[in-house]
């Protein structure tokens, strides 16, 4: 399973880098394109907003296409918009090119999501997603330090080329060796939304949008919160996730989705609070974001299997509304905690991103019953 399903997870490695590298280098950006750092913040908002609106849209204009060949097309029109980026001589051609790059995410990630789902049985579909969606957070502990480095020393566009390279890797490994696949999926945009109307499927998609909201609220102005090494505080979180996901994918097989999306929500809703202890000493803090990520990214395997269950008929449609879902949740960060950290600082910034957590869990405790929860050991039926 391993062999087949690496591809996919570099492919996220490069999605993942793009998408949030953009945080460590605002002031390399704003010197050079001669704007403000909260205008350069925006790159990543206008990405994580054009990937939101984009993934549904794009999922039924593809919908006939093989699934390898989708995976092709969405990694050359990713490269094709970092290529832009690194090459754009204004903020508004930036801009724009983010959008194309966000477009090309939009199609991979729930795409790839969906391809771990059918190349492997119901009772190693946990770790298959677990190890796809693990490029994400690799990337975080490993392509966002390494390319907020390079930008600093080379300029950040040398970190979209690297980015670019990243994806090409990506294109070469899915050519290589994913096989052909097709899942069944409606083109018709308005059968796209049709899951919308189950509740199973709004309290999945609620909970990823409140999760995602939370943390990337603390995660995104994490230099405003800490008075220490930033470096130091991603390194940690990063490693953590790392572990966490693939931890999250096991125990998702052995104790099903549900307590994986409790204990995660409960943990990180404490670490969230927990903020300001953290803060005292760089060894508590780095033990805290190690935490923090490692628990946080628990529910990650466990939310796809919740989406896969929740529209076993068409898992290509359920995550991609997952996707959009929780990058409606980063933007809302990107706003909600901006503004929070103008009003009120860093305790209004620790505040919100905790309130936002301790709802999400209040959520997904009563949303999510026992009698609705089906387990890992269930079969989902996908050809």
């Amino acid at each position: 399973m391993g062999s087949r399903l690496y591809p996919l997870a570099v492919g996220n490695f490069a999605v993942g880098t793009g998408m949030f590298v953009t945080a460590g280098l605002l002031p390399p950006i704003s010197a050079d394109l001669g704007i403000s750092r909260s205008a350069a913040g925006q790159l990543m908002t206008v990405f994580a907003l054009a990937y939101a609106v984009l993934s549904p849209l794009l999922a039924a204009v593809t919908a006939r296409l093989s699934r390898k060949n989708l995976l092709l097309v969405a990694l050359g029109v990713f490269i094709l918009g970092n290529t832009l980026t690194a090459l754009a001589p204004t903020y508004p051609l930036v801009m724009a090119t983010r959008v194309i790059a966000a477009a090309g995410a939009a199609m991979f990630t729930p795409t790839a999501s969906g391809v771990a789902n059918a190349l492997t049985t119901p009772e190693r579909r946990g770790r298959a997603l677990a190890l796809v969606m693990g490029g994400m957070t690799v990337s975080s502990a490993i392509g966002v330090p390494l390319g907020t480095w390079l930008g600093s020393v080379s300029g950040w566009r040398s970190t979209l080329w690297l980015v670019a390279g990243l994806g090409v890797i990506g294109l070469i490994g899915v050519a290589a060796v994913i096989p052909e696949v097709r899942i069944p999926a409606s083109g018709r945009l308005r059968e796209r939304f049709a899951p919308l109307g189950d509740r199973r499927v709004q309290a999945v998609l609620a909970t990823q949008l409140l999760m995602f909201a939370a943390a990337f609220t603390a995660y995104t102005y994490i230099g405003s919160l800490f008075d220490l090494p930033l470096p130091a505080l991603l390194w940690a979180w990063g490693l953590g996730g790392i572990v966490g996901n693939q931890l999250g994918g096991r125990f998702t097989d052995l104790y099903g989705p549900r307590a994986m999306v409790l204990i995660g929500l409960g943990a990180s809703t404490v670490f969230l609070a927990l903020i300001p202890v953290a803060n005292l000493a760089l060894p508590v803090a780095l033990v805290w974001a190690f935490l923090w990520g490692g628990l946080g990214w628990l529910v990650a395997p466990a939310q796809q299997f919740r989406t896969v269950a929740a529209v076993p008929g068409n898992v290509p449609i359920g995550l991609g509304l997952l996707s959009s879902a929780q990058y409606v949740g980063l933007f809302v960060a990107g706003l909600a905690g901006g503004a929070a950290l103008d009003w009120y600082g860093r305790t209004g910034v620790v505040v919100l991103s905790t309130g936002l957590a301790l709802l999400a869990l209040l959520f997904t405790l009563v949303t999510y019953r026992g009698a609705a929860a089906i387990s890992a050991k269930e079969s989902v039926p996908v050809r």
